[in-house]
């Protein structure tokens, strides 16, 4: 993480801001530390979430607030943690962020539940494997670390956006619209896909800065999500997901 003058000045701190905590980790130019400087403001680290406890004084837990560095003996209803003692409004844009991919998940394992219900033992196997991407992925946005990328159905990156872009290569069909024709099962999988979609745009506004997105990989695992849950969708609308989930020739 790397923290500019411009990111300073775009946290429009109150004039009477005397410290500001940042991760441990930050990399802090020199043009902001002297904006610091100019400004009186006492630069604190604070180590991310998983390093260590939400520090205590008195016997009571100490939070900070994130935009202003000020500390707050109780953490006020409308204020969540964003990591260790780091407290931001509810609708903070990462806040956003996790509610969606938590409504996300709910809607994967909806999808498993349906496709166990059918038979489709396969499907329901292909959308744990997205299911536990999509864990991972929530898991370094909230610890705040570099998500590894990991292959997808065997796919790594390239091979599955090129599946998804030239679908007929596996099908033997084209790209199919969605119809209330196709059943249940197909009807829930392109919609977990527009979900995945609306989850990468809650991405792309949380994790927007001065120098572009701050966790591009988060971006590109949702992409890769998105591709995964389009393919299964278009395997099942062509028939290759036997009743007992078997894939067809």
């Amino acid at each position: 993480m790397i923290i500019t003058e411009a990111d300073l000045r775009a946290r429009m701190l109150p004039p009477d801001t005397r410290e500001l905590y940042l991760p441990e980790e930050a990399f802090v130019t020199p043009a902001a530390a002297e904006y610091l400087q100019r400004r009186g403001i006492a630069l604190r680290r604070q180590r991310t979430m998983g390093q260590t406890p939400i520090p205590r004084r008195d016997g009571k837990a100490v939070f900070v607030d994130a935009a202003t560095g000020r500390e707050l003996t109780e953490k006020p209803e409308e204020m969540t943690h964003l990591r260790g003692n780091l407290l931001v409004p509810k609708t903070h844009p990462q806040i956003r962020f996790r509610g969606g991919g938590d409504a996300l998940e709910a809607h994967v394992i909806r999808c498993q539940l349906l496709a166990h219900r059918q038979g489709l033992d396969t499907l329901c196997a292909a959308l744990g494997e997205v299911l536990d991407c999509l864990r991972q992925l929530l898991r370094a946005e909230v610890q705040d670390i570099p998500l590894e990328p990991a292959p997808l159905f065997g796919y790594d990156e390239a091979q599955l956006r090129h599946l998804s872009h030239h679908i007929q290569e596996d099908t033997g069909q084209g790209h199919p619209v969605p119809d209330y024709r196709m059943g249940e099962m197909a009807v829930a999988l392109n919609e977990l896909r527009t979900h995945i979609r609306e989850v990468e745009l809650l991405g792309a506004l949380a994790f927007d800065g001065p120098d572009g997105c701050r966790r591009v990989d988060i971006i590109r695992c949702l992409n890769r999500l998105s591709s995964g849950v389009y393919l299964l969708f278009c395997r099942l609308t062509a028939g290759r997901y036997g009743p007992y989930g078997e894939i067809k020739p």
